[in-house]
């Protein structure tokens, strides 16, 4: 008979070292692996229980390790990393691919008009504030007209910037013109992110210490959270949207050949950039306790005189 699975196992965190970017990207190609979306309820449910039960001490009979790794990474794709909610679906980052690859093709296909600019801008934008609000970092509850604020505030800004820079087409080759894409998705995701996970930056977001001891809420943090998200958010977008003009406007007549390297650029680009730069930054992040702001400085020096780093999650 098979020994029952050891309790030791540290489910908290991921399978693969997070000090090295080769651990974090088998980490993330795990978690943003589009199949995930494609999970029941009742397989989601049952990951659900498996690690509930796991870190109470309990084990599931016959569980195995790998199992129990699975059953993490399942949890991990689907429930917020701090409160445990289920995520929207189309917010989850194993979604990224599908999504991103619908809305950047339509949006490097339209692109010549103001009217198409600001469908396929306001849709994409729209989509962004779902995955920043779905993965944002911190427990703290938002309210419906925060949320609202949020998003008018976001999308407005983003697609404005967009639009600004779609006038710039008129005045330039048709090669540069296809970069504009690519200019207002970097410029958006600068107003876009900081806006939807703006009640962050006003009240801070969870800090920790080595063994998860809560240390209180720093905005300090959430700054540094939310920057690290932004640049990987902007090369993210880059293998999809900033190297293929060139080859589009060579492919621009041949209408067969433009379709099928569209389709195979999105594919590729997506399914290893997504992972890729979400693993370009720990989604444990840390920082010194001296970064902080002075009164939550003096505050941790008095309450944990041995803490010099404190731990948050960035969000994705």
């Amino acid at each position: 008979m098979a020994a029952e699975l050891s309790t030791s196992i540290n489910i908290k965190e991921p399978r693969w070292d997070q000090s090295t970017f080769v651990g974090r990207a088998k980490h993330f190609f795990t978690v943003t692996d589009p199949r995930n979306i494609l999970l029941t309820n009742e397989q989601l449910s049952h990951a659900h229980s498996i690690i509930t039960d796991y870190r109470k001490g309990i084990v599931s009979p016959g569980l195995t390790e790998d199992e129990l790794w699975r059953a993490k990474y399942v949890f991990d794709s689907a429930f917020h990393p701090d409160t445990e909610e289920k995520m929207i679906l189309i917010g989850r980052m194993s979604a990224q691919v599908p999504m991103n690859m619908t809305i950047t093709g339509c949006m490097m296909t339209f692109y010549k008009t103001t009217p198409a600019v600001l469908f396929w801008q306001w849709i994409n934008q729209s989509f962004n504030a779902i995955v920043n609000y779905t993965n944002r970092s911190g427990d703290a509850p938002i309210t419906v007209s925060q949320l609202g604020t949020a998003y008018v505030s976001a999308t407005t800004g983003a697609v404005a910037t967009a639009l600004g820079l779609n006038a710039l087409t008129k005045h330039v080759s048709p090669l540069i013109g296809r970069f504009v894409p690519f200019a207002a998705v970097a410029a958006a995701n600068c107003i876009n992110i900081p806006l939807m996970r703006q009640r962050e930056l006003q009240h801070g977001i969870p800090i920790t210490d080595e063994n998860d001891n809560r240390l209180g809420e720093s905005t300090k943090a959430a700054q540094q959270a939310i920057s690290q998200v932004v640049v990987s958010r902007i090369l993210m977008a880059s293998p999809g949207m900033a190297i293929p003009p060139f080859l589009m406007n060579h492919l621009e007549k041949k209408a067969f050949l433009k379709h099928i390297y569209c389709l195979c650029r999105f594919l590729l680009s997506l399914v290893f950039a997504t992972p890729l730069c979400c693993a370009l930054f720990p989604q444990k992040s840390s920082m010194s306790v001296s970064r902080l702001e002075p009164e939550l400085q003096e505050k941790i020096r008095a309450s944990h005189p041995g803490v010099e780093r404190v731990y948050f999650n960035k969000g994705l």
